[in-house]
Parts: C-alpha cells; structure tokens; sequence
C-alpha cells in the first residue's frame, strides 16, 4: 500500500491483485508443509503452515506466518512456546488432519510431549522447539519470530512440498478464473 500524499493514511493500489490471483501466482512458489504445535492449560493445540523460514543463525530465529482468525494460534500465543514440526511427503494424513477446522485435531493421534512441553508428532523429518520472540501484525496474519532451542532431526524421509495448490512437484497449474 501506498501513503496519501500527506504520508498519514495507507491508500490501496488501483491494480492490486485479488486474493484469488494471489494465490495462483504465488501457488507457482514451491513450500514445505509443517504443523505448528503447541500446549496450554486446555490441551494440545495445532494447526497446519506453509508459511516457515529460516531468519537468523546468529541468534538463531525462525518465522512462520499465522492467520488471526484461527482458533490455535492465540493459544500457541499465550503459552509462548510453539514445536515447528516439518512434515514428509508420506505425511498427508497429519497435513488434513491440522488443516482442517474441524474437529479435535489430537484425537486418537500418537504423540508424545517434548522436553519444552509441546507436542513432538510422529515420524516427522525435523522439530524445531522454540520460544516466541516477538509478533508483528501483517494484514490478516501475524508474523511470528522463534528463537530456537533445540532441533530434533527425526528422519530422513522426502519433504513434503505444497506446489500450484497441491501436494508435489508434479502438480497439475491451477486452472486460470475469468
């Protein structure tokens, strides 16, 4: 967004691009595929993200990208501590499983409390436990800095990637709306 010319309220660009073409343009941009978990005093909570980075390895920080208007990430918030657990290509179960909005998402699943008191899932490539550093709101998702304080590599299987609104690099392009 640009500024009006006085530089005090943000004005939107004429040509921005609607959210359905943002998602196929950016669909063209491959991603890994994690669930976010965390623990409070009412359970387990979690919710799948497309949205992870690297920021820093000195300290070491990551970032991942949380929608406001899901019922997971206010109570990851307020426990401030979080497991980014990175998924493999075998994983699509867990994937649905977090990304639905339905439904207890622990129920009936395997999984075991890591030594930072939030939940490790089964068989994943990577955990990375961490502290929440800081939040920085960015229109409809808060943006979440991690200092990491431990990482558990779990095995070593294909990640999954997210890929044209699919799963894999052989995903068909997204059909173009009019």
């Amino acid at each position: 967004m640009a500024t009006d010319p006085a530089g005090s309220k943000p004005v939107a660009h004429p040509d921005a691009p609607s959210p359905d073409e943002m998602r196929r343009a950016l669909g063209q941009f491959a991603s890994g595929v994690t669930v976010v978990t965390g623990l409070d005093a009412e359970g387990p909570v979690g919710f799948t993200c497309q949205s992870f980075a690297s920021v820093s390895l000195e300290p070491p920080l990551i970032l991942f990208c949380a929608d406001h208007r899901g019922r997971a990430w206010p109570r990851i918030r307020r426990s401030g501590r979080f497991t980014i657990n990175v998924l493999h290509e075998d994983q699509t179960d867990l994937c649905a499983r977090f990304g639905s909005s339905r439904g207890a998402k622990f129920d009936g699943l395997v999984w075991e409390p890591s030594r930072w008191s939030t939940p490790s899932l089964p068989g994943v490539l990577l955990r990375v436990h961490a502290d929440v550093q800081s939040v920085h709101t960015a229109g409809d998702h808060d943006v979440v800095i991690g200092r990491v304080g431990e990482l558990e590599s779990v095995c070593e299987e294909r990640p999954m990637v997210f890929f044209r609104g699919g799963f894999g690099l052989d995903a068909a392009p997204l059909p173009v709306r009019a």
